[in-house]
């Protein structure tokens, strides 16, 4: 396998954006980047993103969360922001980023965490914590799902998968910023741009959407309602806190509410905002964290 790396210059003077990169070695040498902040005898608290964004996304509850005594942990999955790029669609499936993932946090020896997951985030995430539910204390979902395909496929994601195979024209930060309710500056224009110099980088933000399991078939599929069995029986604290303006990802909160036991009795919440509500509503989302983590 063939990746691209994203020079560092790109990330220099972020706005926003002060921390200090860390990388794992996940394979063969491809570095998985990280934000690592706070005290590392604190809390861990896990923030997964998406497509086609990166830890960016979180820099208005990296420093909130930190400040409250956790251990703020961000990566860049594998072929986003400074995390090595596989020049191929093919190079990336829903298990090799799972695969990915794993070693990373084996890597890293975390325990007892806090998962914050959105987007993509959730569909990795909430495999991991099946996967190996004694590695965390509680979930946090935002704007993100488990995917069975035993539902009906949204109209617009259907849209948005078409136009990640096949448009000649995929502009990261003008997506990012479509899905928010913010209004984005030149700043934040070009930090979302920074891991992509060509449409060469691109191959990673791109497979996402092939990739989510709309098939009862699919195998993935299958290997999600495995991951469901395990999930209807985490009774550790889980709470939803998604926005009110999130299309693709409407209605899929009241699901995890009934399903998961740890779900039961918790104070779930939405706020104001887009698909990306880390954009919209980050600093009261980090407040929904610390007092979440308070709590158990």
């Amino acid at each position: 396998m063939k990746w691209r790396t994203t020079p560092d210059t790109r990330f220099e003077n972020l706005d926003g954006f002060p921390f200090q990169p860390h990388y794992v070695d996940v394979g063969g040498g491809m570095r998985m980047h990280y934000v690592d902040e706070g005290p590392r005898d604190g809390r861990v608290v896990l923030m997964m993103h998406g497509e086609p964004s990166w830890s960016y996304l979180y820099r208005h509850m990296i420093p909130l969360c930190a400040a409250a005594g956790h251990r703020v942990i961000a990566p860049d999955l594998i072929g986003f922001g400074r995390s090595d790029k596989p020049t191929k669609m093919s190079d990336y499936s829903y298990q090799r980023h799972l695969d990915w993932c794993t070693t990373f946090l084996n890597h890293l020896e975390l325990r007892d965490i806090t998962l914050f997951c959105q987007d993509w985030g959730g569909l990795l995430g909430l495999r991991l914590v099946a996967n190996d539910p004694d590695r965390f204390a509680g979930v946090i979902a935002a704007n993100t799902t488990l995917p069975t395909g035993t539902t009906k496929t949204p109209t617009a994601f259907r849209l948005w998968k078409a136009f990640a195979i096949f448009s000649p024209w995929f502009p990261i930060s003008r997506i990012v910023a479509m899905g928010s309710a913010t209004k984005f500056t030149k700043a934040m224009r070009q930090a979302y741009e920074a891991p992509f110099p060509s449409s060469a980088y691109k191959a990673g933000t791109r497979a996402f959407p092939r990739l989510v399991p709309v098939r009862e078939d699919d195998p993935e599929a299958i290997a999600n309602r495995a991951a469901w069995d395990v999930l209807r029986q985490f009774r550790k604290p889980f709470l939803t806190a998604f926005s009110t303006g999130d299309p693709i990802m409407r209605g899929a909160d009241r699901y995890f509410q009934k399903s998961i036991p740890g779900a039961q009795n918790q104070p779930h919440t939405r706020v104001r905002g887009g698909h990306f509500l880390q954009e919209d509503a980050g600093p009261e989302l980090a407040d929904i964290i610390n007092r979440f983590i308070a709590s158990y």
